[in-house]
Order: structure tokens, then C-alpha cells, then sequence
């Protein structure tokens, strides 16, 4: 429909309604947006504020509660009021420990739990990749009783004791190995705890390939068959049951399990220490906690200084050899049946495994650890 407008004098015209009417709606419309702007930005801001404060609070959700870290006084004193020592630990991981709590780590937890006054309470987690991410970042334990001190993924304690690799041989076939340059490695069948093919392997398989020592060596996972007990001493019964004439094994797992072996077996350290340019075989190892978590870490240290001889006792106990205050130039560990003594005081051993991945801290659990 076409409007037609009268002239200049005339009163309503259809026109100036319709344009006025326009104005009008265009001014409601304006308003009504500006108020609902308004109303948005008014309940964005108080639902913020709301939510700050429900996060804040105890009954708020966990999964979005905002993150506060206690201060030094309040993490000190629950460091000094625990009822209990939560512990995370691998539940089939001779010597370090097991659900049985038979492993040395398991009986250090009772002595550091003992001086708090405190009990023990294990969440049970295979040591594999991710360990220490899924249980201690977690929140799901306070401590772990052995880790690579070096290990940045936790605040570590100093160090409880210094273990390094050894050679594992029987003792009638008196090899005493002790340096991957001896050229009789080319001939005989090594046993070397290995973990993939990723390139993260243990020190000894590197240090072999390093010297293309590589046809004549025969792998053993440092996991295991997990369904079996003790699933890491599977490289130690190669070598008494003659499968290997010797292998390259963490310290802690090689003397423990050379005391049980149905052959003498006879341990002596990989020498030196480092293989260049740096390739360590020996590793200290300490109690990890929780980043930030400094009085804890500080308690423990103190407990581990008065518990000194009580450890020391326990290591000697499980036969873990000591690297370098407790092995002497030419130090050999022989270990039969009947158990394990020492022709000089205590041997080899350390590398691939704290407790951490089967029993290395070395063998790429860092991550594990990490």
C-alpha cells in the first residue's frame, strides 16, 4: 500500500505517525537490551563471586575448589600430628616390598612411622611409568621410601643409602668381572635387565651397546611376568641355573636374590662408577614426598639421622650392597643357599632400580616414577 501525505499544514498525516511509532520502537528496543546487557554483566559478576567463595569453602566441590597452599607453619604442624604414614609401594616388588610388607622398604616404613608415633597405611601401586604421578601428585599417599635422590618430580630426603650395579656370576665359574671393557663380554651370554625399545633403557644395556656387545645378550624385562612373585628375580635364576654365565643387575635386587639362589653366586661392582662421557652405575637413593611439603621432608630427614644404625641393619639384612664407603678395592660378595657373606665387607650395587619400576632407579622409572 502506498501512503500519500498531505500537505505541509496538515495536522496528522499517516506518515509522521508511522515514523514517530519507528522511533519509539527502535527506543524500547534499545532499552530493553541495555537492561539485558546489564543483567548479564550483574549476574556474571555475582556468580563469580559466588562460585569464589563456594570453591573456597569445605563444602564446596572438590573437583573446582580453588587450591590454596597451607603455609609453613600449618604444613609444620601436620607434620608433627600424624596418625598415620601413608605409603605408596609397589605389592609385588622383592626386595624393595610387597603386600605382605616382606620387602626392606616396607620394614623402613615401620621405623620412620614408629618414630612419628604413628601407623602405616599403603596404597598398593605397580611401579611402572607414571607412579609417582597417579599415587604421591595424586594425593593418594604422603611418602615414598625409595626413590633416586636426583629425582625432581619430589622433594627428596638425603640420602638413606648408596647402591650401584654389580655383576652377577656363579661362584665355580670364578669369572670376577668387573669392567665393561673386559673383552671376555664379546664371548659370554650376559643377562641385562632391560625396558623397552624407546631408547630409555638401563645403563648396562647402553653401556654394552655402546661396545657392540649386542648378539650375545639376552634381555629380561625389569618388570617381570607381574602374575608371578617376584617377577624381577627372574634374571638372578637365569645365571644359577647356568641360562646366562653372568649378569648385569641393581644392586639391592642382585644381593638380595643371590641369597636365595639354589648356586652360589658371586657379586662384585661394575667399575667405575661412571662410564663416559656419563653414564652413572651408581645411585643414591632417598624418601620422596611431596613437592613443597618441606617441614615433612625436614622431619623425615631428622628420623632417618637417628634411625641410622636401625637402616643400616635392615639393608645389611636383605644383603644390599653399599657403594663406595661400605666396598673396598677388590671387594667381592659371595652368596649360597644358606645366605650371603661378605670375603670383604659389602659390594656392589646400584643402579636401574630403587624401588621405583621393578627395582631401578636407574632403569628408566624415573618417570615413574614418574
Amino acid at each position: 500500500m502506498r501512503l500519500r501525505f498531505p500537505d505541509r499544514n496538515g495536522a496528522a498525516s499517516v506518515g509522521s505517525d508511522c515514523r514517530e511509532d519507528e522511533r519509539r520502537s527502535r527506543r524500547a528496543r534499545a532499552l530493553a537490551a541495555w537492561r539485558h546487557d546489564a543483567e548479564c554483566i550483574l549476574c556474571g559478576v555475582v556468580y563469580a563471586a559466588l562460585s569464589l567463595v563456594i570453591q573456597a569453602c569445605p563444602g564446596g566441590s572438590p573437583d573446582k575448589r580453588v587450591p590454596v597452599r597451607p603455609s609453613v607453619a600449618a604444613q609444620a604442624a601436620a607434620a608433627s600430628h600424624r596418625d598415620h604414614l601413608r605409603v605408596c609401594a609397589d605389592p609385588n616388588n622383592l626386595p624393595f616390598s610387597n603386600s605382605a610388607e616382606e620387602g626392606f622398604e616396607n620394614r623402613i616404613a615401620h621405623v620412620i612411622a614408629a618414630d612419628l608415633g604413628a601407623d602405616v597405611e599403603y596404597t598398593w601401586w605397580a611401579q611402572r611409568r607414571g607412579f609417582i604421578r597417579n599415587t604421591l601428585k595424586a594425593g593418594l599417599c604422603d611418602i615414598v621410601i625409595g626413590v633416586p635422590s636426583a629425582l625432581d618430580m619430589v622433594l627428596t630426603t638425603a640420602p638413606y643409602y648408596r647402591s650401584i650395579y654389580v655383576f652377577v656370576s656363579r661362584a665355580d665359574r670364578a669369572l670376577d668381572l668387573r669392567s665393561f671393557d673386559d673383552p671376555r663380554l664379546h664371548d659370554l651370554r650376559i643377562g641385562v635387565q632391560m625396558i623397552g625399545d624407546d631408547g630409555n633403557n638401563t645403563p648396562p644395556a647402553h653401556a654394552l651397546s655402546n661396545r657392540h656387545v649386542i648378539a650375545n645378550v639376552v634381555g629380561y624385562t625389569v618388570y617381570g611376568n607381574y602374575a608371578e612373585p617376584n617377577p624381577a628375580a627372574r634374571i638372578v635364576d637365569a645365571v644359577s641355573a647356568g641360562d646366562v654365565d653372568v649378569a648385569v643387575v641393581w644392586g639391592p635386587l642382585a644381593g638380595y636374590f643371590a641369597k636365595k639362589a639354589a648356586q652360589p653366586l658371586a657379586l662384585s661392582p661394575v667399575t667405575p662408577e661412571i662410564d663416559r662421557p656419563f653414564l652413572p652405575f651408581a645411585y643414591d637413593i632417598s624418601v620422596g614426598v611431596r613437592r613443597g611439603e618441606q617441614p615433612f621432608k625436614e622431619q623425615i630427614d631428622g628420623i632417618l639421622t637417628r634411625e641410622r644404625t636401625t637402616i643400616e641393619a635392615i639393608l645389611d639384612e636383605y644383603g644390599v650392597p653399599r657403594a663406595p664407603s661400605s666396598v673396598r678395592a677388590g671387594g667381592n660378595v659371595h652368596a649360597d643357599a644358606g645366605g650371603a657373606h661378605a670375603v670383604t665387607p659389602a659390594a656392589a650395587g646400584a643402579g636401574p632400580g630403587c624401588s621405583i619400576a621393578g627395582g631401578g632407579a636407574a632403569s628408566g622409572c624415573s618417570g615413574g616414577g614418574a
